[in-house]
């Protein structure tokens, strides 16, 4: 039951934009005990649930520009597979750490950014 409460709780925060998707991963791995990669192909699955939703909603809301998410979408289609090739030749145990470093850094980014205004 836990873990249909995180993933519930994670998919709403997600469609906010507000970046379930990470906070799923460290759940998984920290809470389930999951490896890296396991959950980070959980959570690109789980993403393609959530997003079709989430998607409507901004299109409805004129909260997407169109041509930018055009751009990252492909952008995104030719990079992933090269990403996850270059995440399968990193240990895990590197990859949890960079992976908390990249949450750390977004996390002073967001710090950052609402002393701004």
């Amino acid at each position: 039951m836990s873990g249909f409460l995180a993933g519930a709780a994670t998919g709403v925060l997600s469609g906010f934009g507000i970046g379930g998707g990470s906070l799923l991963i460290l759940w998984l791995t920290m809470v389930e005990g999951f490896a890296q990669y396991t959950a980070a192909g959980i959570n690109l699955l789980y993403f393609l649930c959530c997003a079709p939703a989430a998607l409507v909603s901004h299109l409805r809301n004129r909260l997407i520009d169109r041509r930018a998410a055009l751009w990252c979408a492909l952008a995104g289609c030719l990079t992933a597979p090269l990403a996850s090739h270059a995440a399968g030749a990193v240990p895990s145990d590197w990859l949890r750490r960079l992976f908390g470093v990249l949450l750390l850094a977004l996390a002073w980014r967001e710090l950052r950014a609402g002393r701004s205004n």
